[in-house]
């Protein structure tokens, strides 16, 4: 029992351990494309669309079934192996083997194939897309906690100050030197702040939580991330990522300019494959087919040519003979009719060429071309859209990069300012010649700022990790 229980404790504190390991980025991205579900969507599409293209290829090559059938046949009707009408009851089999081969059909099936392989390809590329939009997703919410939780250092840094203040406050009320009023308006202070702690940690949690959803992680897990300072979060120089620079390296290295351009080319395959449905097709078709039936019970096995006795003619009182005219050749022996036997006896090929000529089919084939080269349009439309919806969200992109940095600049003058202004009031107030009421007012005012700074850098580094990833650099938070 003592054994059983150093055991357990033991796996519950590896347990324990290996619950409280904290994420990096690159270790939810990993986690995201493994796990989340658009992503496995993705996969399973792109393998159905490989299983289409492999069934297009195998169709190149001639088609063969083999029939086999089995019957019970009673009343008039005619026994195949004799071709003779009976009335009796007749078990009967038949097996058959058939190949049909395509000898032209305008290319039809080979454009199927590449219309089929563009198509793949595709939806491959349409599997990097969803793998890349899900990498995005998550360092867009991997950030957004870290920002949470260096609002949550923020709070606390002015909760300690608050309590500080209110223990100073209430040690001169005590003595006399300062009024009630000072303590109550310190009290609610440090009520505010504890608040906005509280909000803060909410919010922290919040976006832990959507993070996990985006990973596919159940919610009722234990989870935390990495938390690196943002000032060792990389990012390329604004003048490395012009919006004409990201743009075209956009368009050679993002996935959907790519499933945009193989949906141009397999669409004008398609419009052969149905141009072709207009055309005469030419085919080959061989078979061979062996019968059984009950009611065959000999089988001729020797012959013999010559003059045919057929019947006797009465003329006068006499019966003459009359004979085939010519010789023929007939049975003059038979062995049992036996399954296996019948199946030699009754077997037969047959070899045949077709020629198919659509001539009118309700104007069905045209249509369907017509409509083919419409969606070829239709492609090519939405490939020129997508790279115009593109180049505008690098640029808007690069903007709000652009406007994001001066944020931020404007933000840390604005936090110097504030903290400029609020080690004077504290000086002030230490000596008595400040109320306490300016100083909350000077310290929430610090407080403000250092928040908006910290959004600001944190919205600016995003802004540039998008532009980073528009250019095909990925996601990273470390060099």
């Amino acid at each position: 029992m003592k054994h059983l229980l150093v055991v357990l404790t033991v796996l519950g504190t590896s347990f324990a351990a290996s619950s409280q390991q904290k994420w990096s980025l690159e270790q939810c991205v990993e986690y995201a494309i493994e796990n989340n579900i658009s992503v496995k969507q993705a996969d399973v599409q792109a393998r159905m669309d490989r299983l289409t293209l492999d069934q297009s290829k195998a169709a190149l090559f001639p088609a063969a079934n083999s029939q086999h059938n089995m019957g019970y046949q009673f009343g008039r009707s005619i026994d195949p192996t004799s071709n003779q009408f009976t009335t009796n009851e007749i078990l009967l089999a038949n097996h058959s083997i058939n190949v049909n081969v395509d000898l032209f059909n305008w290319f039809r099936k080979r454009n199927t194939v590449a219309a089929n392989g563009f198509a793949y390809e595709a939806s491959a590329a349409k599997f990097d897309k969803a793998r890349n939009d899900v990498a995005l997703n998550v360092a867009n919410a991997y950030l957004a906690v870290l920002l949470s939780n260096e609002q949550i250092n923020a709070a606390s840094v002015q909760l300690q100050q608050s309590r500080e203040q209110r223990d100073n406050i209430k040690k001169q009320v005590l003595t006399g030197a300062l009024p009630e009023l000072n303590l109550a308006e310190m009290e609610t202070q440090l009520a505010n702040d504890s608040a906005t702690l509280i909000g803060a940690r909410t919010d922290y949690r919040l976006r832990l939580l959507q993070l996990q959803a985006l990973l596919n992680l159940d919610a009722a897990a234990v989870f935390n991330i990495q938390a690196p300072p943002v000032d060792s979060i990389p990012v390329e120089p604004l003048s490395e990522l012009e919006p004409a620079v990201v743009f075209n390296a956009a368009l050679a290295n993002l996935p959907q300019q790519k499933i945009n351009e193989l949906n141009v080319k397999a669409a004008a395959k398609n419009a052969q494959v149905a141009k072709a449905a207009m055309y005469p097709s030419l085919g080959l078709a061989g078979g061979l087919d062996a019968k059984y039936s009950n009611a065959q019970k000999l089988i001729p096995n020797a012959y013999k040519t010559g003059i045919v006795p057929i019947g006797i003619v009465a003329l006068n009182g006499a019966d003459y003979p009359v004979s085939s005219i010519g010789p023929q050749t007939y049975p003059i022996s038979f062995k049992k009719g036996n399954y296996f036997n019948q199946l030699s006896a009754n077997f037969s090929q047959n070899l045949g060429i077709g020629l198919s000529i659509p001539i009118f089919n309700g104007n069905q084939a045209r249509t369907n071309w017509k409509k083919a080269k419409l969606n070829v349009e239709v492609q090519e439309l939405l490939l020129e859209q997508d790279a115009q919806t593109l180049k505008q969200d690098i640029y808007q992109a690069h903007t709000n990069a652009v406007a994001a940095i001066e944020k931020f600049h404007a933000a840390q003058i604005a936090v110097a300012s504030a903290q400029k202004a609020y080690d004077f009031a504290r000086k002030r107030f230490d000596v008595g010649l400040l109320k306490p009421i300016d100083l909350i007012t000077n310290q929430n005012n610090l407080f403000k700022a250092k928040i908006n700074m910290l959004s600001a850098r944190y919205d600016y580094v995003f802004k540039l990790k998008l532009l980073e990833f528009y250019k095909g650099y990925g996601i990273k938070l470390h060099r």
